[in-house]
């Protein structure tokens, strides 16, 4: 997983070099630092992400490249402070696809997600994870169904906030399965899912890249996947 996001990140420099040096002033770009604004908590996918490509970028164009943690309201926090920067190419929103399109419906917006921002590339596309507590008797989707079902109010589950895509899908997966599940929602990452393997919560949902390490360690399980195929990494 590590070499595979690796090339996405080297494909990506070279992508941004590209793109935004015949955009911007004469001066060489970049003339000074550039600041990766990350709309979420320490932890996230997209914090690792950010940190990744910008050492990869920092090398590369030697300077430094700055990240940023403005977390908060699903993610608009940081995105308004992006919006309202100037369009120099110095700031970057390494966002996430729910800013885009569910927040403008569960938020009133201070920034136009389709007009204030200039798409630049896709950096990562994943699914995430069903995963349960090493404390949940169940070991498959069907049997934390069954289990649901019979003990209603049994089970909490955790997001990484209300409105999160996280929120969402469980909502969404309470529904088609017919189960109560109490919904716990985070400010982190890694609050969520120390909780989690703890036993304080017993179901999440979580990006690849975070829970992916724990479920290989069987520190937590994973019972499912939001896509129509098996995960080959997992």
């Amino acid at each position: 997983m590590r070499q595979l996001l690796l090339a996405r990140i080297l494909a990506f420099v070279v992508f941004v070099l590209g793109l935004l040096s015949p955009a911007l002033s004469a001066d060489a770009y970049p003339s000074k630092p550039i600041r990766f604004v990350v709309p979420f908590p320490p932890g996230n996918a997209g914090d690792i992400m950010a940190r990744m490509l910008g050492e990869k970028l920092t090398q590369s164009m030697r300077q430094t490249v700055i990240v940023e943690n403005r977390p908060g309201a699903g993610g608009n926090i940081g995105a308004e402070l992006v919006a309202r920067a100037p369009a120099d190419g110095y700031t970057v929103l390494i966002g996430a696809s729910g800013i885009f399109t569910a927040n403008q419906f569960l938020y009133k917006l201070a920034f136009d997600p389709q007009k204030d921002f200039t798409p630049v590339t896709l950096l990562y596309s994943g699914v995430p994870l069903l995963v349960v507590s090493p404390k949940v008797e169940a070991k498959t989707l069907q049997e934390l169904i069954d289990s649901a079902r019979k003990n209603p109010g049994k089970y909490t589950y955790a997001s990484y906030g209300s409105g999160h895509v996280s929120h969402i899908i469980g909502e969404m997966f309470k529904q088609a399965a017919g189960i109560e599940l109490l919904h716990v929602p985070y400010k982190s990452a890694p609050a969520m899912l120390t909780d989690l393997m703890g036993g304080s919560v017993h179901v999440a949902l979580s990006n690849s890249p975070v829970a992916g390490p724990h479920v290989q360690s069987g520190r937590m399980r994973g019972i499912g996947i939001t896509d129509n195929k098996r995960s080959p990494t997992f």
